[in-house]
């Protein structure tokens, strides 16, 4: 009797599909705390659309300067789960945190915590998928583990939704359920995962300096802007959940928001992927910041609940169209020895134009109104299109081939 080895899904080895289903406990854990968060700091704390935006902006930006050292070190200890397993741990700790908050301080240390955990595990997890898999399955690797980390955000508020109409619209307690699956990552992550130093043998160790940045070729960096532009456009998904609960949503029902967005995403992640296969990168990151654009117009102009929900669901499509692609556009980008290092510096600067794309959200939102928000979100995914048509991320001797399918690097 034959069957298909469990160490194999789709033919990518056991180590991504760990690696997915840690994401997918964590992301679950995190999106339960993230789909009433917002909710809770204005209706709770009362906190301001700015703050809202700020704080999630900082938080994200405290992620991507981590990922540049973590990154950094894993190249240069040619080891990952190490670096990986401490970021994991450090966010299971914070979880506690969240339901004993009872000022914006509280939630801004536990989020601070947070995402420098989530920069600890980032970039040497990205780079550790790089070494587990050959080049021409990098598209689908990467948009499984998009994927798998999607459905964690898909059931994470499905819970909060379900334990919230049980028990009454009881925020902290809801909270403390976080704790469960965060732990449950951690486990998944120490026995799951095998780690196999596949970095190529060097005699000069990786060093984080500005000489050793010009190292990593234009190409990369030509990603790194691009992946930036992208980024300006995606503002935190915090003001989805507020946009959802501003036309009318229940309480209990405000998690759905972003249990639509994770189950678009989660839907459409691997699918890219493998759709990548044959059609170029370029092509589907467009689509992406079409879709974008669209959702922006949906939410600035809905009224009521439904709009929101569509709306949400077509930025959850435009993250499954272009998060997976650009990881595999960097791991092309840059030598295996460099991957960590090339993973963390993306992660940074697109942090930072993250951070700048909430702020400037919140404060739209607290001067001129919802509406304003999401048509800036528009106007800057139009942006990201010229972007996309005025770049091509494949090396200069490929380009003229728009659908070349032994391109990886498309």
């Amino acid at each position: 009797m034959s069957a298909l080895p469990l160490s194999r899904f789709q033919g990518l080895p056991r180590g991504v599909l760990a690696l997915g289903l840690v994401s997918l406990c964590m992301d679950a854990s995190s999106e339960l705390v993230h789909s009433i968060l917002p909710v809770f700091l204005v209706t709770v704390l009362g906190s301001s659309a700015l703050t809202v935006g700020l704080l999630e902006g900082m938080a994200e930006a405290t992620a991507a300067i981590t990922k540049v050292f973590s990154g950094t070190l894993s190249d240069r200890w040619r080891r990952r789960k190490g670096l990986i397993l401490t970021g994991y741990g450090l966010a299971a700790l914070t979880k506690p945190l969240f339901p004993l908050a009872d000022s914006i301080s509280w939630v801004l240390t536990a989020r601070f915590l947070d995402r420098v955990g989530k920069g600890i595990r980032g970039a040497p997890r990205d780079a550790l998928i790089a070494d587990l898999v050959s080049p021409e399955q990098r598209n689908a690797a990467y948009g499984l583990r998009q994927s798998l980390d999607s459905v964690g955000a898909f059931l994470g508020p499905l819970l909060a939704i379900v334990l919230l109409l049980l028990w009454q619209n009881d925020l902290r307690a809801v909270l403390w359920v976080a704790v469960v699956p965060a732990f449950l990552a951690v486990a998944l992550l120490i026995f799951g995962v095998k780690e196999q130093p596949t970095v190529s043998p060097v005699s000069v160790r990786p060093a984080l300096s500005l000489s050793s940045l010009g190292t990593l070729g234009r190409r990369y960096w030509g990603i790194v802007a691009l992946g930036s532009v992208i980024t300006l456009a995606r503002f935190s998904e915090a003001f989805l959940v507020l946009r959802g609960q501003q036309v009318g949503l229940p309480l209990a029902w405000v998690p759905a928001v972003i249990m639509l967005m994770s189950l678009a995403y989660a839907a459409s992640a691997y699918p890219t992927g493998l759709a990548a296969r044959r059609w170029s990168r370029r092509t589907l990151l467009g689509w992406g910041m079409a879709v974008l654009l669209l959702a922006d117009v949906v939410l600035a102009s809905a009224a009521t609940i439904t709009p929101v929900l569509i709306g949400a669901s077509l930025w959850g499509l435009h993250m499954g169209l272009t998060q997976g692609l650009l990881a595999a556009l960097v791991a092309d980008a840059v030598p295996a020895e460099r991957a960590g290092t090339a993973f963390g510096f993306f992660n940074l600067l697109t942090g930072v134009f993250l951070l700048l794309a909430s702020g400037l959200a919140g404060l739209l939102w607290d001067s001129l109104g919802a509406p304003a928000t999401f048509l800036a979100g528009a106007a800057f995914s139009g942006l990201a299109l010229m972007a996309l048509v005025l770049y091509d991320p494949r090396p200069p001797a490929l380009a003229a081939w728009p659908l070349c399918r032994s391109d990886p690097s498309r």
